[in-house]
């Protein structure tokens, strides 16, 4: 799993998205008005806590990454990848964009770490200037109701229409935001993809009006108030999570054991790491291992690449899989593993 190789990141094309003029006449035709009605930002610092708040798997965490312009959440397919409340700071002229990622609001499993996730997302509402709701353009379930009971009135919240590209029709998108106007007060509605650079432009510039004028919470370089030591585990489990797919339960989890930095003549910076991938059965850990140890490998190797472009370092990853029965239905054994 040691030595390093250059790690290339996944490239993603942009998409076309609702230009703001034809969202506009969209929804004047579909009897929709003052979506707006926020004053124009005046001179001075501004800053603010931002919720981006929705069910699983609508796109969150590549919001978040796509603002703050660096991989700090974790991305996969399977429900339930985000797990903890995540800060991605963006400081642009004079203001200081704080978004707060949150786990996806669960409704189907009620163990210790489902309640745990669920109160990170409640938490997270209780002290922000603004949320971002984020559903899938042109869809809203019931899990995505349960999410909007949670919203207390007096913030502003924005419906962030996300996936866009995947809507086959954009005058269908009127009439959705017609009945979504009726669920919620919301301050405006913002049909979008995350994948799209224009798109997330313009959603600056109407986020910065939300934002109150006070002193900036961090300093101008920083992007997450988050420890590498955290990031690397993160960075494992998103890598198991991909490479065993849906085979494996979304328990499990990652440790780690021992995060350290070391001299080197050869290298600027030298980190060693050694984590734990924690599952529930025997079968979960062969599965997790592979034949003669091949997925393991894979895993950490993939693991290691990116944390070696992240940390800049050189990398040298240690990784082992242990049984914890269980885990997930103990409260105590979720919170000694550093969920809320």
């Amino acid at each position: 799993m040691n030595g390093a190789t250059k790690n290339v990141a996944d490239g993603e094309a942009a998409t076309s998205a609702l230009a703001p003029h034809d969202l506009d006449a969209m929804l004047t035709a579909a009897g929709v008005t003052d979506v707006a009605g926020v004053a124009a930002a005046t001179p001075g610092q501004r800053c603010g806590a931002i919720a981006i708040v929705g069910k699983p798997n609508v796109g969150k965490s590549t919001l978040l990454n796509a603002l703050v312009g660096q991989k700090i959440s974790i991305t996969s397919r399977k429900a339930q990848t985000t797990r903890h409340r995540i800060t991605g700071i963006c400081t642009r002229a004079q203001t200081q964009f704080v978004f707060v990622d949150t786990p996806g609001f669960q409704t189907r499993h009620a163990n210790a770490l489902n309640k745990s996730l669920n109160k990170a997302v409640v938490g997270a509402l209780g002290d922000v200037s603004l949320i971002l709701f984020v559903v899938e353009a042109g869809n809203f379930t019931l899990a995505d109701a349960k999410v909007l009971s949670l919203f207390k009135p007096g913030v502003a919240t924005l419906l962030l229409a996300n996936k866009l590209d995947l809507v086959p029709r954009r005058a269908d998108i009127a009439p959705w935001l017609q009945s979504m106007q009726e669920r919620h007060p919301f301050a405006e509605f913002v049909p979008m993809s995350a994948k799209n650079q224009g798109d997330i432009e313009r959603l600056f510039g109407i986020c910065a009006r939300y934002l109150p004028e006070q002193a900036w919470w961090y300093a101008p370089h920083e992007l997450t108030d988050r420890s590498e030591k955290f990031l690397a585990s993160e960075t494992v489990r998103e890598k198991l999570f991909r490479f065993t797919g849906d085979e494996l339960p979304y328990t499990s989890t990652v440790l780690i054991d021992r995060f350290g930095q070391e001299l080197s003549r050869q290298h600027k910076r030298l980190v060693k790491i050694a984590a734990t991938i924690v599952v529930e059965r025997d079968s979960h850990k062969m599965m997790v291992i592979g034949d003669k140890g091949e997925r393991l490998k894979r895993i950490g190797t993939e693991a290691r690449q990116e944390l070696e472009k992240q940390l800049d370092a050189k990398v040298f990853l240690e990784l082992w899989v242990k049984v914890r029965s269980g885990w997930a239905d103990d409260q105590a054994r979720v919170r000694s593993f550093g969920y809320e």
